[in-house]
């Protein structure tokens, strides 16, 4: 998996090669829809929607609508938080950073279908490459 501290260039570096699209990179992220970052496991704390267990789009219209301030956890990890909570990291906010991927998440925030048959395709294809050591 990425590194949640680390951006755009990262983020290919880890899946382009094992032959990810820019789309199906958003796309797969967009499963940070649900769950949320434990700071006993990853050093992030906290869900990133605030339903987080409802697989939506809310993850990108979050991305696009809401205002996120700079923070560090305890634990040392530089996150992003929203005064109600939830949070990005630095590799969900790089999303909007490069047209390549902000294209999917305008599309994925306006148009929750597009995300799941995006989300979908994607996922097959993490599971038919057998994509160890992502």
């Amino acid at each position: 998996l990425p590194d949640g501290d680390k951006g755009v260039d990262h983020l290919r570096e880890i899946f382009v090669p094992k032959g990810f699209s820019d789309k199906d990179i958003v796309a797969l992220s967009g499963a940070h829809t649900v769950g949320q970052c434990h700071a006993d496991f990853s050093g992030f704390d906290g869900p990133w929607t605030a339903n987080k267990f409802t697989f939506d789009n809310t993850y990108f219209k979050n991305m696009l609508t809401k205002k996120y301030t700079a923070e560090t956890t305890a634990n040392g990890c530089p996150q992003n938080r929203e005064a109600d909570g939830t949070i990005m990291l630095i590799s969900d906010l790089a999303l909007l950073e490069d047209p390549g991927f902000k294209v999917h998440v305008e599309k994925y925030a306006a148009d929750q279908d597009a995300f799941f048959a995006d989300y979908k395709e994607a996922w097959v294809k993490l599971q038919e490459n057998g994509c160890s050591g992502l």
